[in-house]
């Protein structure tokens, strides 16, 4: 794939994340630390991030400036996923 393709395909995830995941996940993060758990339609979201990560992850090992980004990110969704479970017990 070429380096201008990457870096297309990358620009259309980035704003993906920036107006439709990000603000998804701060809503699920809101409801979670409210003591709310996961809906069925929640883990299936937080499913599909994790599947999207996963496929893109050869492209990301070629840029590393967005390390720290998709780090942030992850740790996001693993922070709504445990409280979601603590809240569960």
């Amino acid at each position: 794939m070429s380096s201008q393709k990457e870096k297309g395909i990358i620009m259309a995830l980035l704003k993906r994340f920036e107006t439709q995941r990000l603000p998804r996940a701060m809503q699920l993060k809101e409801k979670v630390d409210q003591g709310g758990t996961l809906s069925e339609h929640d883990q299936r979201f937080i499913n599909e991030v994790m599947q999207d990560a996963k496929s893109i992850q050869p492209m990301l090992d070629k840029h590393p400036e967005y390390t720290e980004l998709v780090t942030k990110a992850y740790n996001l969704y693993k922070e709504i996923m445990d409280k979601s479970l603590a809240n569960e017990k």
